[in-house]
C-alpha cells in the first residue's frame, strides 16, 4: 500500500504545484488590480497545499527526500498531475474556465478525503477544503459574469469551455492505484463524484448562458506517468530553473 499511497499523494501535490505555478504567471498581468491580487493569492494557496501533500508523500516514501526535492528535482515524466492543470493560461477567460472545472472537482474530492481513514490525509483535507470552497465561489462567479457578459466575453468563455471540456474525463478515472486505496478506505471513489460534478457545472453554465459541448469527447488523459503534453515540460523548465542551475542553493 505504501507505493500506491505515495503515488496518489504525488498526484494531489502535483496538481496543486502545477496549477499554482500556472496561476502565478498572471501576477502583474491580470485585467484589473483586484483580480491580480485574487489570482496571486489563489496561486499561493495552491503552493501551500503542495507543501502539505508532497511533504506527506516524502514521509510515506521514507527515502529522505523533502517536499522541495519532489517539487524541484523530478523530471517531467515523473509528474502525476491532471492534464487539465498544465494547460496554458491563454486569455483570462480560459484561465478562469480551467480554474472552475478544476475547482468543481477539487472541492468534491477534498470533501471525500476529509473522511479518509488515514489521519494525516483527513487532517490536510479538512484544512485545504476551506480554501477551495472559496476558490469555487470565485471561479463560478467569474464564469457566470463573463459568460453572461458582453458578446465578446461570452464568445471567449464558450471557446474556452469547448477547448477544456475534453480534459474533464481524466478526473473521474479510477485506476489500480486508486482501487487499492479505495478498498482501504483511504480515498473516495472519484467515479462516484461525477454526478455531483455534472449537476454543479450544468447549473453554472445555464446561468452563464454557455452550452456544454454536444459531442461526447473521449478524454485526453490517462493516469500514467507517460501521458503529459509538451506544456508541462516548458512549465518545469521555468519553475525548476534556479534549483537546477544552482543545486542546493540557499538564501
Amino acid at each position: 500500500m505504501t507505493t500506491e499511497l505515495f503515488e496518489y499523494l504525488l498526484r494531489l501535490g502535483d496538481n496543486s504545484l502545477v496549477l499554482g505555478h500556472r496561476l502565478s504567471e498572471w501576477c502583474g498581468k491580470s485585467p484589473i488590480l483586484e483580480e491580480d491580487i485574487a489570482i496571486s493569492n489563489t496561486a499561493l494557496d495552491f503552493i501551500g497545499q503542495t507543501q502539505l501533500w508532497l511533504g506527506l508523500a516524502a514521509t510515506v516514501e521514507g527515502q529522505g527526500r523533502s517536499a522541495d526535492d519532489l517539487a524541484m528535482l523530478r523530471d517531467v515524466w515523473d509528474f502525476r498531475n491532471l492534464l487539465l492543470v498544465e494547460q496554458p493560461n491563454g486569455n483570462f477567460g480560459e484561465t478562469i474556465m480551467r480554474q472552475y472545472l478544476f475547482d468543481a472537482w477539487h472541492v468534491l474530492l477534498l470533501d471525500g478525503l476529509t473522511r479518509s481513514h488515514h489521519q494525516e490525509i483527513s487532517a490536510i483535507a479538512q484544512k485545504v477544503v476551506k480554501e477551495v470552497r472559496y476558490h469555487i465561489e470565485r471561479s463560478r462567479d467569474l464564469v457566470i459574469r463573463l459568460g453572461d457578459g458582453t458578446p465578446v466575453s461570452h464568445e471567449k468563455m464558450q471557446i474556452a469551455l469547448d477547448r477544456l471540456w475534453p480534459y474533464v474525463g481524466e478526473m473521474f478515472d479510477v485506476d489500480p492505484v486508486e482501487h487499492t486505496l479505495i478498498e482501504q478506505g483511504l480515498i473516495p471513489d472519484t467515479s462516484t463524484l461525477r454526478a455531483a460534478f455534472d449537476a454543479e457545472v450544468l447549473k453554472t453554465f445555464a446561468t452563464a448562458t454557455l452550452t456544454l459541448p454536444s459531442s461526447n469527447f473521449a478524454h485526453l488523459g490517462g493516469k500514467s506517468g507517460k501521458r503529459h503534453s509538451e506544456h508541462l515540460g516548458h512549465l518545469l523548465t521555468q519553475m525548476q530553473w534556479l534549483q537546477r542551475a544552482y543545486p542546493g542553493a540557499t538564501w
